[in-house]
């Protein structure tokens, strides 16, 4: 099997790199951390980001780029959205040209309003943007870490680049799907954590399943309005990248947008949720952009458009939940 490069030794790039392990993939996992290079080649444990998870044995980390690249066949890039232009970047020199790079990171720059996708065709070589390709689906790291059965999609142009990848992905508890819509799953993984937020928030504020279920039907809804209009296919959010992702981070306690959330709701301060937090809630950063897109495109994104009320002008979560109550009547439509 091809060697291959995890760029980023988050919980999330952590896991995907011993799945690759586990597979029997020379894996190489880059991390800026020193210490977070020394547990993995050490104790075989992430105690900074993945701590409750046991990794392989055979998994190797480093924090120097050109001992993580060199010879990679796959490499795949799981920095925080807002820094994989600048992490890339720095690996760019020391890619393989005929690497198959694959986004992991779940975002959109916000300054540029670029999916990865994007960020990623300023830095890739052409041979390397014909095979490029996204992972997305709904992954809770550290499940992913312990062997839980797990679906997800990789989505590629290249059809022969998403079935490789599929093969050095897929095991009997990771399933691999493809699909050649990567504009669509780049969205599904980005849009879908600024509705965890707001369904974290309907939560906190003390209601339960009806408004849940509200919330991730009708974000659902909004999430494919956007995607349409920028080109993305409908199915795709029907499936692991839309509805999949957008019901796991919406409901289960391991995610981070959903928890941010719960806290807003509860009546605590955004400030002192994140300056609690190690890892990054993605969508947190991520509303700024998708109420942008929404103006530029001309599509209708109320939840969106609350949730980024909430954490950015200080709204109060009843208000913005009695907003979205209170909208005229209306048909419902996905278009």
């Amino acid at each position: 099997m091809d060697k291959a490069a995890v760029i980023g030794a988050g919980s999330w790039g952590t896991a995907l790199a011993s799945v690759l392990a586990h597979n029997g993939v020379p894996t190489v996992l880059w991390a800026r951390e020193a210490e977070v290079v020394a547990q993995v080649n050490d104790d075989h444990v992430n105690r900074m980001f993945l701590p409750d998870a046991p990794l392989p044995d055979s998994l190797v980390a480093t924090s120097r780029l050109d001992e993580a690249l060199g010879g990679a066949g796959l490499v795949v890039s799981v920095a925080p959205a807002q820094w994989v232009a600048s992490v890339m970047a720095e690996a760019a020199p020391f890619l393989e040209d005929d690497a198959i790079v694959v986004s992991a990171s779940k975002g959109i720059e916000i300054n540029t309003l670029r999916r990865m996708d994007e960020v990623l065709d300023d830095i890739l070589t052409p041979s390397q943007k014909q095979t490029f390709s996204v992972l997305s689906g709904p992954s809770f790291a550290l499940e992913v870490a312990r062997g839980a059965p797990t679906a997800v999609v990789v989505a590629s142009r290249s059809e022969a680049a998403a079935q490789r990848v599929q093969a050095q992905f897929q095991n009997r508890f990771f399933r691999v799907y493809t699909s050649p819509d990567v504009v669509g799953v780049e969205l599904g993984g980005a849009l879908k954590n600024v509705i965890a937020v707001g369904a974290g928030v309907a939560t906190g504020l003390g209601f339960g399943h009806n408004t849940r279920a509200a919330l991730i039907t009708r974000g659902l809804a909004e999430i494919t309005r956007l995607g349409l209009a920028m080109g993305a296919r409908r199915e795709t959010f029907s499936g692991l990248a839309g509805m999949g992702d957008l019901v796991l981070t919406c409901t289960g306690d391991l995610s981070r947008n959903r928890a941010v959330g719960v806290r807003l709701g509860q009546g605590e301060s955004l400030e002192a949720i994140l300056g609690e937090m190690t890892a990054v809630a993605e969508g947190v950063r991520t509303v700024e952009a998708v109420v942008e897109l929404a103006r530029r495109f001309g599509v209708e994104m109320p939840i969106a458009t609350e949730v980024h009320a909430v954490l950015t002008e200080g709204r109060d979560p009843r208000e913005a939940l009695n907003n979205l109550m209170s909208r005229d009547p209306k048909p419902e439509d996905w278009s």
